[in-house]
């Protein structure tokens, strides 16, 4: 080995400017004031015990926290998630921001942004997660520009409000009246929403009493805990260690789980709608149309073992949207076309109606590509009791606690 094949490890500052180039070519980063941010801010102190190249991965997320049972209860997200929301917020300097589930790294990022002239407040419920990010931010400098609170996020920092901008950066079922009423009118709530099981971050624009989406993005994040606590619901259909094959209710009706069980394991059939998508085209716009038209749509899920076992087509780990109905269901799924950067979409039913029911999936996938594929979702939020008549029309509506979800296509 000569010397020159002896290359010394990238430092930090290599590493951030690898990323930062990387983000960027991905459209991830836009703005000059979330680029800078990126490039100074030494995210790797967060997570000292975490490999550095891992830290500085653009989709490599870090766990920092798990529960008994192992579910995941922080993280410090993957830099393209962090970069997607502060998009979303569009953040401009001197402006006044609440972070709600803290680490330390995402609020030092804010308040690089908003300056000196700005205000940031990071809260999270867990002590364990906010002592660790005031360890990084008095470390990095940040502590006298960012201030820490513990406490439940579902009521906000009031004291420090009003905000203009109001990020989420854990999983929320439901939106809490007092992050609207903190949020100035024409504010951007930022917050990563599950609805019927899917969840995307939205930015919404206050107008009123009201939210209304400007754009949203495929996310994954962990759930939020406390007072707002909403888990999705795991209804197994095979229960073999490592083969494991499941439904995620969120608000679903419950199924009957000994007759789907049955019919996992009956003949399946396939029905093909002629509809494809490129090979790195995402499906996300299709899901929330089929979860918006259809009525009983959890999402399936399984092990790559239950997929090589032959059990179900399909393992993705956000979920597959299925229909289901009785004793029956039916579920999205692709296959190779000839051209080889090409995969037509079509669906696998299981038990007596599977294949009505895979009809039915395909008949408004060919509705979406007919009339909706170019078109994105409206998402609106208004308060719990709102009546139907004041609701947009045809939309999908979503009743929570607090409010009352809507999702509409043009």
């Amino acid at each position: 080995m000569t010397s020159t094949d002896m290359k010394p490890p990238a430092s930090d500052r290599e590493l951030r400017d690898q990323m930062v180039s990387r983000l960027i070519e991905m459209g991830a980063l836009r703005s000059s004031g979330a680029v800078a941010a990126f490039r100074k801010v030494p995210r790797h102190l967060a997570t000292p015990q975490t490999d550095i190249t891992k830290t500085y991965g653009v989709e490599d997320a870090v766990i920092t926290k798990t529960d008994a049972d192992g579910i995941q209860l922080s993280s410090v997200s993957a830099p393209r998630i962090q970069a997607m929301q502060i998009e979303q917020a569009d953040l401009h300097p001197g402006q006044r921001v609440l972070e709600i589930g803290s680490g330390g790294v995402n609020a030092a990022y804010l308040a690089e942004i908003v300056g000196p002239g700005g205000t940031v407040v990071s809260m999270d419920i867990d002590r364990d997660v906010t002592a660790r990010a005031e360890r990084f931010l008095k470390e990095t400098g940040y502590d006298r520009r960012v201030k820490l609170v513990t406490a439940d996020g579902e009521d906000g920092a009031a004291a420090d409000g009003p905000y203009d901008r109001i990020i989420v950066t854990v999983q929320a079922a439901d939106i809490p009246p007092t992050w609207i009423d903190q949020l100035v009118d024409g504010g951007r709530l930022v917050v990563p929403l599950r609805m019927r099981g899917m969840t995307r971050t939205i930015a919404f624009v206050r107008d009123g009493e009201r939210l209304v989406s400007d754009g949203f993005e495929l996310c994954g994040f962990v759930p939020m805990q406390g007072a707002g606590e909403n888990r999705v619901r795991l209804l197994l259909l095979h229960d073999v260690p490592g083969e494991e094959v499941g439904l995620r209710l969120d608000g679903h009706p419950e199924p009957n789980q000994g007759a789907l069980r049955e019919a996992l394991h009956m003949p399946s059939v396939e029905a093909w709608s002629g509809v494809t998508l490129a090979g790195d085209e995402s499906n996300e716009h299709l899901d929330l149309f089929l979860t918006t038209v259809l009525e009983n749509l959890p999402l399936l899920t399984g092990t790559a073992a239950a997929r090589s076992r032959g059990l179900i087509a399909s393992a993705s780990p956000l979920g597959v949207p299925t229909l289901v109905r009785g004793g029956s269901f039916a579920y999205r799924t692709v296959r190779r076309t000839q051209d080889p950067d090409r995969f037509e979409l079509g669906a696998i039913g299981h038990g007596p109606e599977g294949a009505g029911l895979a009809e039915a999936l395909v008949v408004q996938m060919q509705s979406w590509d007919r009339d909706f594929r170019d078109d994105r979702a409206r998402i609106d939020v208004y308060p719990a009791g709102t009546p139907d008549e004041k609701l947009p029309e045809g939309g999908r509506v979503i009743d929570r606690p607090h409010t009352r979800v809507i999702i509409s296509w043009p």
